[in-house]
């Protein structure tokens, strides 16, 4: 004798639930026995929460309260998988509503229904599929806009959209206006505290980002990302951070074009480090083994571009590597997300920034106002550092390999801007500020080097800091255009060498 979909139901206990889980499901509930139907609400936690084991949880109650059918909504082939598993897993009987799925059948062991939102479009569209019992419709990754052309064939439903970031996707279209309210979930920070999450160590590398272009979506465009992370001193500069944070570690770098990822996935394998690429143009079968390979190697180094942000889950990862600069909040979090997932021996995992995303953003941890971003998402957008901001803040640090080579100087600070005032205030002109530098590089340099050839040499390795003191100095002086900080660090360079031929 087979049973009905609700006595399945409830012949089955559902998941074992944490606290703040449970907290989340009861305040849901509370607003949908409170409005029944035609209401949208929106619900935010954490990637790594556990939002699918909460939405599949409130699917199993919903079933038993109301004896209607829910829908969920994803967008992608991986999500629809992992939760149709879950459904399984605590007993909902559920269909997948894919490509191949042209009609529903009157079927009596289905009363939950998981499908793309593409697919499910065209089918309502074509008339060629009613779900009329249907009284709770989620949304998986609400923050996309996708979805929202789904609306209007659910409009007496109660439709719940969950995200980790309520942040729509495209600026113009707020989730404010598809939404009535937001449900705020346990933070980031709480979730590591009450051991849920591993704590990010961020390391951030200054880069220059001026160069980047931002396109129609709002985020930097692919092809000027290409352009300035795969230079030669940007790749350089991502396989020093490597080594000198995460060697030997399992490692997810994320890129913003395939052909970075590519000329990544070069350098380290140059560099004698085992290391994979994967972009969506690989076969289904080649990134399952590609991700087979990742899961079982632990040195494993794997380059991607973004399509591991969601429905991907690898709790070994220990090392996220951002080689690329975002100005989507939404795609920072789903990002550094992907590490962390706790292990008994993971409590803790890196993050390398090499794109001013933390400076921009914040700390991943950091507490976020959302019900400020859901009701005011420009104020927030607007409220972000600008990269010309974000490079003001920047300080030079000589690394500690460069250190060692000037080990015979003592000090080799020199605070340009207190340098300027000081200068101004015994009567000088502005430019002896930079004649003072000059000196102190110098003598550095004399200090360190055998003959003046090797002074001469040693002083290439000095062009960050250089670069760095001129930069304050044109600040100081309101003169700041591209052209004049390249002219006065060409002859900082030339006046340098000038000097240590003089003192030798």
């Amino acid at each position: 004798m087979t049973l009905e979909p609700l006595e399945l139901l409830e012949k089955k206990q559902g998941k074992t639930l944490y606290d703040y889980q449970i907290d989340s499901i009861e305040q849901i509930f509370d607003r949908i026995r409170k409005f029944p139907s035609r209401y949208n609400l929106l619900f935010q936690l954490p990637t790594g929460g556990g939002k699918t084991v909460i939405f599949s949880e409130i699917s199993r109650r919903y079933i038993l309260e109301s004896q209607k059918s829910v829908l969920i909504l994803t967008h992608r082939i991986e999500l629809c998988g992992q939760t149709s598993r879950m459904l399984d897993e605590i007993g909902v009987p559920n269909k997948i509503i894919n490509s191949k799925v042209k009609e529903i059948e009157e079927e009596t062991n289905h009363k939950c229904f998981v499908a793309m939102v593409e697919t499910l479009n065209n089918r309502l569209n074509d008339e060629k599929m009613e779900l009329a019992d249907v009284g709770l419709v989620i949304v998986d990754e609400a923050h996309y806009n996708s979805f929202r052309k789904l609306f209007k064939f659910f409009e007496d439903c109660i439709i719940l959209g969950v995200t980790a970031t309520p942040l729509s996707s495209n600026i113009k279209l707020p989730l404010k206006d598809n939404y009535n309210e937001l449900i705020v979930g346990e933070s980031i920070s709480a979730l590591i505290e009450k051991g849920f999450l591993a704590k990010a160590q961020t390391y951030s590398y200054d880069v220059q980002l001026r160069s980047l272009k931002v396109g129609i979506n709002g985020d930097y465009t692919v092809s000027s990302s290409e352009r300035l992370y795969g230079n030669y001193f940007m790749q350089e500069k991502l396989l020093y951070a490597y080594e000198e944070k995460c060697k030997g570690q399992k490692t997810l770098i994320f890129n913003n074009g395939i052909a970075t990822s590519r000329q990544v996935h070069e350098l380290f394998k140059d560099a004698g480090y085992e290391i994979r690429h994967l972009d969506n143009t690989n076969t289904e079968q080649e990134r399952k083994d590609i991700l087979e390979w990742f899961k079982n190697k632990p040195d494993a180094i794997l380059t991607s571009v973004s399509i591991l942000t969601t429905g991907f889950d690898e709790p070994t990862v220990e090392t996220i590597i951002l080689n690329r600069a975002t100005k989507s909040l939404t795609l920072y979090h789903q990002m550094i997300g992907r590490g962390s997932r706790i292990l008994p021996k993971k409590a803790n995992f890196n993050v390398i920034d090499l794109g001013n995303n933390a400076r921009r953003f914040g700390l991943w941890e950091s507490y976020i106002n959302w019900q400020d971003i859901f009701r005011s998402p420009n104020s927030y957008l607007e409220s972000l550092a600008s990269d010309e901001e974000i490079e003001e803040q920047f300080t030079y640090e000589m690394p500690s390999d460069l250190r060692k080579k000037f080990g015979k100087s003592k000090d080799i600070s020199f605070d340009m801007k207190e340098e300027y005032l000081q200068v101004l205030r015994d009567g000088h002109k502005p430019k002896q500020a930079i004649v003072n530098s000059i000196d102190q590089h110098a003598r550095m340099l004399a200090e360190n080097s055998e003959d003046v050839f090797d002074a001469l040499e040693l002083s290439e390795e000095l062009n960050p800091d250089i670069e760095y003191r001129v930069k304050l100095y044109t600040r100081c002086i309101s003169k700041n255009t591209e052209n004049f900080v390249n002219w006065l660090s060409a002859d900082y360079k030339r006046q340098l060498k000038q000097r240590v031929r003089e003192l030798f």
